[in-house]
Order: C-alpha cells, then structure tokens, then sequence
C-alpha cells in the first residue's frame, strides 16, 4: 500500500490586509489577507522550511530516494533548484533531486510522480504569487510551501493516507500564460476557463470515482485547487458532493499559494479528518486531475510534528504595510541602504562548506564535548586536533544570549536585529533575527530557519540559516 507517511506546511509569518490595497491605490476595500514571503525567502527557502519537520528523524535507510520540487516561480533557472533543497535537508548524495516547473499543473506531476515511485519520495510544492498592482492576482494570491511523503509505510511511521487511485484529463487552452523573463501572468476573461475547466474537473473527477468503486455521496472530503474561482465554486457545487463535505479554500486568510495550494489544502484536511474516511482531492489547472485518498487507522495516532495549517494562520502577522509589500516584490524600486553591499558568493568556497552552508552542520569535540559553530579542526577549548564529528544543528532548540537592534548594518528591511543564540546542549553563534516582533528579550526561545540573506547583481542567491521566534505545535501550546 502506497500513500501519505507524512506532510508539513510552512505559512510566511507575515500577511498583508487587502484593505490595505484599497487605502492606498483607492478603488473598493476587499476583505481578507493574503500570505506573504518574506524579503529574505523565496520558493527554495520556503520549500526547504515546509520539508525540514518531515525529514526530521530518519533513519539514513528511510530518507526518500528522490525529491521532486515543483513551482511556477524557481529562485533559478538553468540550475536545480531541488539541490539546494537537498542540501539544506542533508540527505544522501545518492538522493534523486530534480525540479518540476512552470505551470501549477506541476503540482500533481510531483504528488503523482512521489506516490508512484518504488522506494517512496518526497513531494515538496512552493509557489509566490505576485500580480500588478491593484490586480487580481495581486489580491487572491498568496505565498506558501508543503511537503508530502508518499512510501510504503514502516511499523514506525505507517501510512496515513492511501492513494486509492487519480484520473487526469488534459486539454490545450489559452487561460493563463506567462512569458519567460515577465514578472507577472496574463489572464483571459474568467468565464472562458470557467467554461472549459468545469467540464474537465467533471470528467477527471467522474473517472476517478469509477476507478476507485466509489460515488460522489462516499466523500468525506472534497479539496478543490485552482487559479479560477468561479470554475472551483461551479465544480464543487455541481460534482454531487454534499455541501457540508467541501472543505474551506483558506483563501480568505493566505490567499491561493498557486502549486503549493494542493498540499497545503489537502495538509488541512489531514490535520483534521478522521481514520476510514476518503478524501477527492481535484487540481484544476492547464486540464484536471483527481486524486482519491482514504485516511487509515494509522491517523488517529498520528501526532504533527510541526504547526499545523491552523497554528500558522492563527500566529501571523497582518501589519505589513502595502509600501513594504510592493518593496519585497520588486515592484517599488526605493533607495537602497547607503552602506556597503555584502559580498557575494563563490562557488568554489560555497561548494567546500556546503554541510555547514546548506545544512547548518558544526562540528563535535570527541574529547571534551565542544560543539563549535562554524565547524572547526582545533577545538578552541582543549586544543585538540582532527577530533571532530559532525553536530546537525538545524532543528536543536535555542534560547537569545544577548541582541542588538543595528540601525547601520545593510538590510532591506531595517532595522537588523542581530542575537546571539546559544543552543541546548552546547552551541553559540551569532546571526540575524527575522520574523520577529520589535520586543526582543534575552532568554526567548528560539530556533533556526533556512533563508536567502542576499542576491548578487549577477543573480547569485546567499542561503544561510538565521534565528526566528520558535514556533509551537498544538500539542506544544
């Protein structure tokens, strides 16, 4: 049996207000927010975020054999994106790492292609969605990430949703496109996809119902994803589902995350659904596609072991201002900080530290127990000479040693809060603070968090890692 062993999601800590929209460009005032990256994130970063807790404690024999990384909006072109993502999970040189891009469609290709794999894979979707100002895309996107593990299932972490089985129609229409080098998409008149896309969601999902032995009154839950409201209103409302199993589009908090939304929704209903319960989960996007999944005993058991959808919704931030929002996207060119730009990168030196580069991986005195950050070959303590081992440190809990708010320092976004953190167990480094409010305090908990610091004028991304305030699980609250 092949299906879901484990999700995560990662939700951007700040959300922009739609009022804000209104206030500033005039016009009607909508309702709702929107998810939004950071300046410092981008899809590479968020992806990496969204698949750390699902990775988290593997055995090395079952960490997946292929990652496959789907979005429209690649940090990279000519380069795989999914090997940064490999890099910062630490998984094995041997791992298949390759990207699946430019259409949300790509989505159900990385589902598809994680649950039909063997061995089992990981499916990580990430997607930021940006429109022109004052448009529509500007107002219904949103930015987000997840990450699905598809396998057979071990003693230790079981299936928790099996794949029954998926129908896909594809059809060649002209509703949305993007030229390669524009920021933004183009949209034709909405109710021409509406038109075509909600005879396509019929078919496929019709056919998957058949395949599955199934009939519109068995599902629990029904997950509609889609870059066209009015198609997903019409097919949801039209398929012969019961009303009360539609389950919400949460486009009204985070807006629609384009390839991430299929995992992000179906992680929704995961986080809430019941053992022995199916779930149709339908992608409308360049054609339709139909997923049936039916939940096991297994997930009455199953614990999260990060935030789930609904703690990351209730613990965002809705103060940014539109200003800062069109500023991160590019969109309002303002003076930069009068400093100088950092340095950057080089391959050579990125590649020769990539462990502690990409996976924040120090080193572990074997003779008095040192942990140094950034790894080392004399330990500063005892002395000792190449008696290291490596220490992942990613996912080692932290508390602030001491910080301080540095108006001089180059930041897109001033002013920098810089901590010093020292972790539990032994550790202590120094690094940015981000996502946070401006009440910092010695002693708050922290932990670290996959970002992108800077972007050459060449097109060159810096990722490191930086310090956040730690987020809890329901389980932890």
């Amino acid at each position: 049996m092949t299906g879901v062993v484990a999700w995560a999601t990662y939700l951007p800590y700040h959300r922009l207000r739609l009022s804000e929209i209104g206030s500033v460009l005039g016009g009607t005032a909508p309702r709702g927010t929107r998810s939004v990256a950071s300046y410092d994130e981008d899809t590479t970063s968020m992806a990496v975020e969204a698949a750390r807790p699902v990775v988290r404690g593997l055995a090395r024999a079952s960490e997946p054999p292929r990652v496959y990384f789907a979005t429209t909006h690649p940090a990279y072109l000519d380069k795989t994106n999914a090997a940064v993502i490999h890099a910062a999970l630490g998984l094995p040189r041997g791992t298949l790492a390759v990207d699946l891009g430019g259409a949300p469609r790509s989505a159900v290709g990385a589902l598809l292609a994680a649950a039909d794999s063997p061995e089992g894979a990981l499916a990580v979707l990430a997607d930021i969605r940006t429109g022109l100002p004052g448009g529509a895309d500007e107002k219904q996107g949103g930015d987000a990430a997840a990450a699905v593990l598809f396998s057979a299932g071990t003693a230790e972490r079981p299936v928790l949703a099996e794949l029954i089985t998926s129908a896909s129609v594809t059809d060649e229409f002209l509703d949305r496109w993007r030229a390669p080098g524009a920021l933004t998409s183009r949209i034709w008149e909405e109710r021409f996809a509406e038109n075509v896309y909600v005879p396509l969601a019929m078919e496929s999902f019709s056919a998957a119902l058949k395949q599955a032995d199934l009939t519109p009154n068995d599902v629990d839950h029904l997950v509609v994803c889609g870059l066209s409201p009015r198609a997903n209103r019409q097919f949801a409302a039209g398929c012969g589902v019961a009303r009360e199993a539609v389950t919400p589009d949460l486009t009204s908090t985070i807006g629609n995350p384009g390839t991430a939304q299929p995992g992000v929704l179906l992680a929704d209903v995961l986080e809430h659904a019941k053992p022995h319960q199916v779930i149709a989960l339908a992608v409308l996007a360049d054609g339709a596609s139909t997923l049936i999944l039916r939940t096991t005993e297994a997930l009455a058991a199953h614990r999260p072991s990060a935030p789930t959808v609904a703690d990351q919704i209730a613990a965002a931030n809705d103060s940014l201002s539109y200003g800062t929002f069109l500023t991160w996207r590019g969109m309002l060119r303002r003076e930069p900080p009068r400093r100088p730009e950092p340095d950057a990168p080089a391959g050579p030196p990125s590649h020769r530290s990539e462990n502690w580069k990409y996976g924040f991986v120090g080193s572990h005195c074997e003779e008095c127990d040192t942990v140094h950050l950034p790894p080392v070959r004399v330990c500063f303590k005892c002395g000792s000479a190449d008696r290291m081992h490596p220490q992942p440190m990613a996912d080692t809990p932290a508390r602030v040693a001491t910080f301080t708010v540095d108006r001089l320092a180059y930041t897109p976004s001033p002013p920098m809060i810089a901590v010093v953190v020292d972790f539990d167990g032994g550790g202590r480094f120094r690094c940015e603070l981000t996502d946070a409010p401006p009440e910092v305090a010695i002693g708050d908990a922290v932990e670290m968090t996959f970002r992108r610091l800077t972007t050459s004028e060449s097109g060159v991304h810096n990722y490191f890692w930086k310090a956040r305030p730690a987020r809890r699980t329901t389980e932890e609250s």
